[in-house]
């Protein structure tokens, strides 16, 4: 017992001794949750601020094949089974398909329950295409098979096509193409969403690429033809070609054929690199693929190469050799050597999911938590100057300095803070770039969020200005700016960081609000409060993620906030846990 009092009374000796500051800073630290708090905040902003660094976004970006798929990492894992057997794979918007050596057809990814379906005793295939959201297989026999969505009378394959020996079949967005031996084309589906107009080139087709809204064909007598009316310069065939293809490509904005050469011409918009091909390409090219956005090569020498859009590291083919195929479409690639082992490098999956527009949920969040962490601490950082300084003058000098000081503090706390924000940000918010509507938004979440603190301040001032070292102060005839903002506010500074604190949380919190609401950052950029807004029950039940994640960030970060601020005023107040 007698132990027990001398190690209190010498823990109560050495807290006498110690500043107030690191007394403080002890009892914070000896606070389990205190820590936890500060671990979670320090997560969220490193996610935030360091690891959005090694996952950049583009936020212009959408891509309507990629819309609401699923959290996982799975769009690149082809099955066991297949792996080192493969003879072919073809890739659709957010599945793959492949066929083994012994004619086996696998799908894997994210394929709907049709896509699952798989059609039995189709015999040797002998070419599969994936399509936005089906598949076309091809055997031996000339035979036409198709599985998966059936929009637009997609399925079952027309009785035209069912009579001819079919040599080529292409899936593309909601449309599927079939070749004759004889050079017809066969089409079906949503004919009136992919142009496919091959009247001038009947019975002279070899093959044909599609993308989201074109078609192309290569002739038998090595020409290429855009099928379309439309004069775009995707449409406008390079004069290079002419009697000289051997294969053709197609991304979005984008065109490339290999000449019998082994050098590949590519025409159509430049967007993401598409049309810089790589030096050490030319001459060696065999055949050609292409996904959304970008193209692949297989070349002569058994290697692949790869160039354009690169935001899922598509177009960064890693260094193979003896490659047999290869096959690009969406955001994967696959590439099969000669043993039949399968390579694939490109968008595995989406962590979090995608959104409705085909966004990266994990990236856009990651972008949104930089923006709404920014505009809550500059938010802090206005209230907490104007309060301190408004809060410091009318608690040392009292009076009518007081008087209209405070008075001027209810007038702004009696301002309704939603409606105004909302009303501001409707008038003049949507004439604004989004970065002067961030600015706008700080602004008022820093002009109309100080009063408590001021009251708080001049509380504390009050309090601490007649304690002997402020009387001290003034018989040496310091000044008194210098006394209120060096003598007095570094002994007060602590039961105000516990003010800042929690009003870090709710300035974030009323971002968010007004985000969610419309009335602050807007599309494309994101912000945790608008990319919940727009979700209503459908979305909850089919699209939980959409709703879970970006809340999920939200809460832990206001948390995290909520528990240091606690921890900060339990260790200025030690007493309050006696109560």
């Amino acid at each position: 017992m007698l132990e027990k009092k001398e190690n209190i009374a010498s823990s109560h000796e050495e807290e006498l001794v110690q500043s107030p500051g690191r007394t403080i800073l002890r009892n914070f630290l000896s606070k389990k949750l205190a820590i936890l708090g500060i671990v979670l905040f320090l997560f969220i902003v490193f996610c935030c601020f360091i690891l959005s660094i090694f996952f950049p976004i583009d936020l212009n970006f959408t891509d309507s094949t990629q819309q609401n798929i699923s959290p996982g990492l799975n769009l690149l894992k082809a099955p066991a089974e297949l792996r080192n057997n493969a003879k072919m794979i073809s890739v659709g918007a957010y599945f793959s398909v492949g066929v083994d050596n012994d004619d086996n057809v696998y799908v894997w990814g994210k394929p709907t329950a049709r896509l699952a379906d798989i059609p039995k005793n189709m015999g040797k295939i002998v070419q599969i295409s994936a399509g936005l959201d089906h598949v076309l297989a091809l055997n031996s026999f000339g035979e036409v098979f198709t599985w998966g969505n059936n929009r637009m009378a997609l399925q079952p394959v027309p009785v035209d096509v069912q009579l001819s020996n079919i040599a080529h079949v292409a899936a593309g967005n909601q449309i599927s193409v079939a070749v004759t031996s004889t050079g017809r084309v066969e089409v079906w589906g949503n004919t009136g969403f992919v142009d496919v107009n091959t009247r001038m080139l009947e019975g002279e087709v070899q093959k044909i690429a599609l993308n989201s809204s074109m078609s192309f064909a290569l002739t038998k007598d090595g020409n290429v033809h855009a099928l379309t009316s439309v004069d775009v310069p995707l449409s406008r065939i390079p004069a290079g070609l002419d009697g000289k293809a051997s294969d053709i490509a197609a991304t979005d904005r984008a065109a490339a054929a290999v000449l019998d050469d082994g050098t590949v011409i590519a025409w159509g918009s430049a967007d993401y690199g598409s049309l810089d091909i790589p030096k050490e390409i030319q001459g060696k090219a065999a055949s050609i693929s292409a996904g959304r956005g970008h193209f692949t090569v297989l070349l002569n020498d058994g290697t692949v190469a790869s160039w354009g859009m690169d935001n899922y590291n598509q177009a960064d083919a890693p260094k193979l050799s003896g490659i047999s195929s290869a096959a690009a479409g969406s955001f994967q690639n696959y590439a099969i050597d000669e043993s039949g082992n399968v390579h694939a490098w490109g968008l595995r999956g989406y962590f979090m999911g995608s959104d409705q527009q085909g966004r990266d949920m994990f990236r856009r969040i990651l972008e949104a938590g930089k923006v709404t962490l920014t505009v809550g601490a500059i938010s802090v950082i206005i209230s907490g100057i104007i309060g301190v300084i408004v809060g410091g003058l009318s608690g040392y000098y009292g009076g009518k300095t007081d008087m209209i000081l405070m008075r001027v503090a209810e007038v702004f706390q009696s301002i309704p803070f939603l409606p105004l924000a909302i009303t501001l940000s409707f008038i003049i918010g949507n004439t604004l770039p989004t970065e002067m509507r961030m600015v706008m938004i700080m602004l008022i979440l820093g002009i109309l969020n100080w009063p408590p603190l001021a009251r708080l301040t001049r509380g504390q001032v009050l309090v601490a200005r007649e304690n002997e070292f402020v009387t001290a102060a003034k018989s040496l005839g310091v000044m008194e700016r210098k006394i209120i903002f060096r003598h007095i506010m570094p002994n007060v500074f602590a039961v105000m960081l516990v003010s800042l604190t929690l009003s870090l949380a709710t300035c974030m919190l009323i971002e968010s609000s007004l985000s969610f609401l419309g009335f602050g950052i807007s599309e494309p950029n994101p912000s945790w409060g608008n990319m919940l807004s727009n979700l209503g029950s459908e979305v909850l039940r089919s699209y939980p993620w959409r709703i879970f994640y970006p809340s999920l960030a939200l809460g832990i970060a206001v948390i995290s906030i909520n528990l240091i601020g606690d921890a900060f005023r339990d260790a200025i107040d030690p007493k309050s846990n006696d109560m």
